[in-house]
């Protein structure tokens, strides 16, 4: 005969000692007399994602104007129109360092300039006219190439290429010439061959490497203001930017025994990938910190970041301690 389990001999506990993951306080609140931005964000359940959320903002909040927020932006995040937003936590104070990858700084400067960017790449790549476009590697390139000359980094450069010009289109939505005019420092992270302006005639890969190079120092001289306190924002880069981030950190904390640590750092991005999930979230705050993922469209959840740290802030309400619950 088959045994079976004797469940009249099984062990119950009393539902008072089990601990809960959920509680009944901490579930979402539907809409009510208040339906501004702030009792929304106050509406989310206290779990999970939504929890997570909240601490992302609170850590935001309470960097700003304390401490360095490292706002790492990645091409998808501009070209789906959110430079006014992250311009705005600029204007706030929030963000004081701005990195780019080279696909966001082309997507950027496209925009200010000529007020569209995004081709179809299957149609171009048929007949290799993909990337092609002549002005914006031509000018992009000369800029790098003065920069080069000028001991300027890329950021730099191209900031300043575009702040001198008369004709362009839409200077307002331009991270770069925002960031420049606010003195934030803007960096631009190339990856040789990977970006449209490396195919043109003009590409100089010694303009474009010592360029770049300075700013992969630049933002290493940013980080020891991530400090007990501060932020780093992964915005939709997959690779690139989760692997210069993890290059510069170490740099800083070889030169800062051991500092920066007990900072936040957050992903956003659309899908789960391996480098931000380790290079961002994980790694970098082993020894003190708090690191988060979320997931979600960017032009949906990048708004709804921007919204609630800045209502955050007009409430005066951010928390004085740090968001991984520790004391100062």
């Amino acid at each position: 005969m088959t045994p079976e389990a004797d469940l009249s001999q099984v062990r119950t506990v009393p539902i008072a000692h089990r601990p809960n993951k959920v509680r009944a306080e901490e579930f979402a609140a539907p809409p009510g007399a208040d339906r501004s931005f702030g009792a929304f964000v106050r509406s989310l359940p206290d779990v999970l994602a939504a929890r997570d959320f909240r601490r992302i903002v609170e850590a935001l909040a309470h960097a700003a104007r304390r401490r360095a927020v490292v706002a790492m932006v990645g091409g998808h995040v501009v070209k789906t129109g959110l430079a006014p937003v992250l311009l705005e936590l600029m204007r706030q104070r929030v963000i004081t360092h701005l990195a780019m990858n080279g696909s966001a700084a082309i997507h950027d400067y496209e925009v200010a300039r000529w007020g569209g960017t995004s081709e179809d790449v299957a149609a171009g790549l048929r007949d290799g006219t993909f990337g092609m476009a002549e002005e914006t590697g031509r000018e992009m390139n000369e800029a790098i190439t003065r920069g080069h000359r000028s001991g300027w980094g890329m950021g730099e450069a191209l900031a300043r290429a575009l702040a001198a010009r008369s004709d362009l289109a839409h200077a307002e939505l331009s991270l770069m010439i925002g960031a420049h005019a606010l003195g934030i420092a803007t960096t631009v992270h190339a990856a040789i061959g990977a970006e449209i302006i490396h195919q043109h005639p003009a590409a100089d890969g010694a303009a474009i490497g010592d360029t770049s190079h300075r700013d992969f120092r630049r933002l290493a001289a940013s980080l020891p203001s991530l400090h007990d306190g501060g932020v780093v924002l992964n915005l939709g880069s997959a690779v690139i930017l989760p692997e210069v981030f993890l290059k510069a950190l170490t740099i800083a904390r070889n030169l800062g025994g051991g500092r920066p640590t007990h900072f936040t750092t957050c992903d956003f991005d659309m899908l789960r990938h391996y480098r931000p999930r380790v290079n961002v979230v994980q790694r970098p705050t082993l020894e003190g910190g708090a690191g988060y993922e979320v997931t979600g469209h960017h032009e949906i959840m990048v708004p709804l970041l921007a919204w609630s740290v800045i209502e955050l802030l007009d409430r005066g309400t951010a928390t004085s301690g740090r968001p991984d619950g520790k004391s100062r």
